[in-house]
């Protein structure tokens, strides 16, 4: 069974302030190498929705795209709620 991805508003901006972060340091083909990356683990995801760690003892997980950029969503039912993009080179977030 394939759960649903959805991108709340804030991960649709984080997800491009990253992609245009990329693109201004290293280039338009590492930026689409990021982009293909993310859907790449996206589809992971909506396939293994368990596969990454939860925090807390909630649905909330965070998934490695690079080694500078994570994933945060949320399991709900047979859905995927894309919550962030996260920078790991920033404090930690949970």
């Amino acid at each position: 069974m394939k759960f649903e991805v959805i991108l709340t508003p804030k991960a649709k901006d984080t997800f491009l302030a990253t992609i245009l972060f990329i693109r201004f340091k290293w280039g338009d083909n590492s930026a689409e190498k990021f982009v293909e990356r993310t859907y790449a683990v996206l589809d992971t995801i909506a396939q293994q929705p368990l596969l990454f760690k939860a925090y807390q003892g909630n649905n909330v997980r965070k998934g490695l795209i690079t080694k500078h950029t994570s994933i945060i969503y949320r399991v709900n039912n047979n859905r995927i709620e894309v919550l962030f993009f996260w920078d790991n080179r920033q404090e930690p977030v949970l």
